[in-house]
């Protein structure tokens, strides 16, 4: 499996300002890489980066092999990109600017093939392509720009908040045509916020913070880092009493609940099985858990600040740790 997206020790300064700290970042071919962080942990630079927008101050970055400071031209022929906050031009109807985006990477209106693959997009993301610019919601831009990426096949895409704005219906389509994309041999970078949607589409997945990846894998791989939680109907706390490895007992609405470390889930099993555990359940971390791993602590400062119950010095170090 040949190597899309490579960063090694990739370091952006803005004058104080380290928006990038050593970034080693690797997106291989054929998959659905979601990339993961709040505002200002890095997202955004690196994309820029990677399109040729913006320069590293150090550290190293390819796509497809080429410097994407030095070949953005050639990179972009084989590049469709989506940002969070679309712009359309107010005086051109959504499919005038479909069909300008689409001509900047050489397909023109009158190829058949593109204008099919344009009239099946609109019809699926009920867009109205005859409005101007000016009239358009923001979730209306968002279509814009992600039927122009879609319409013209490319190698990868990358994608910043392409889901912004749009209703859950269309969420959907956005879904279903990543899930195309791929299936057709592209690469897909995908930034969001959204964790239920990188849950579902992505094949492996990259926590940013502070301008470093912190966390890289399958979601099967990231989920062992951490606990899943098991619980069973009963009241008794000491019913998960001498079961190895429980931690956190509690008792919840009629069920006892305990976590156990993931890779400890099978041989836990049998003890269960012996106290005839009845409805039992097992839930295994969800994306936005391991989330949590990496920015609870900012979450807790900042709820604790928020409620006047932390330090100056509390508020201070959460502060410097964005």
């Amino acid at each position: 499996m040949s190597t899309v997206i490579r960063t090694s020790g990739l370091t952006k300064h803005y004058g104080r300002v380290h928006a990038l700290d050593g970034l080693d970042l690797t997106v291989d071919q054929g998959q659905i890489h979601g990339f993961l962080g709040p505002n200002g942990a890095g997202k955004s630079t690196t994309i820029r980066i990677l399109l040729g927008l913006a320069r590293g101050t150090g550290g190293e970055a390819s796509v497809f092999g080429r410097d994407p400071w030095n070949d953005s031209v050639e990179l972009h022929r084989r590049i469709a990109y989506v940002p969070g906050d679309v712009s359309v031009w107010p005086n051109l109807s959504g499919g005038e600017a479909i069909d300008f985006l689409s001509r900047l990477r050489g397909v023109g209106k009158r190829d058949r093939a593109y204008r099919a693959e344009r009239q099946r997009l609109m019809e699926a993301f009920q867009f109205d392509p005859r409005k101007k610019g000016r009239s358009y919601s923001k979730g209306n831009r968002q279509k814009v720009a992600l039927i122009a990426a879609f319409a013209v096949p490319a190698d990868l895409y990358i994608l910043d908040e392409p889901t912004s704005g749009l209703d859950p219906l269309m969420e959907v389509m956005f879904r279903r045509e990543i899930a195309r994309v791929r299936d057709a041999g592209a690469t897909v970078l995908l930034s969001s916020h959204i964790l239920s949607e990188v849950e579902q589409l992505c094949d492996r997945v990259s926590i940013i913070r502070a301008g470093r990846v912190v966390e890289s894998g399958t979601l099967a791989e990231l989920r062992h880092l951490t606990r899943t939680e098991i619980s069973f109907e009963g009241t008794d706390a000491s019913a998960a009493a001498g079961i190895p490895a429980a931690h956190d007992v509690t008792v919840e609405e009629g069920r006892v609940k305990f976590t156990v470390d993931s890779d400890a889930v099978a041989s836990t099993l049998p003890s269960l099985a012996q106290r005839n555990a009845a409805g039992l359940r097992i839930a295994p971390p969800s994306l936005e858990e391991l989330f949590l791993r990496h920015y609870g602590d900012e979450l807790a400062a900042d709820e604790a600040a928020q409620d006047g119950t932390g330090t100056t010095g509390d508020r201070e170090t959460a502060g410097a740790s964005r």
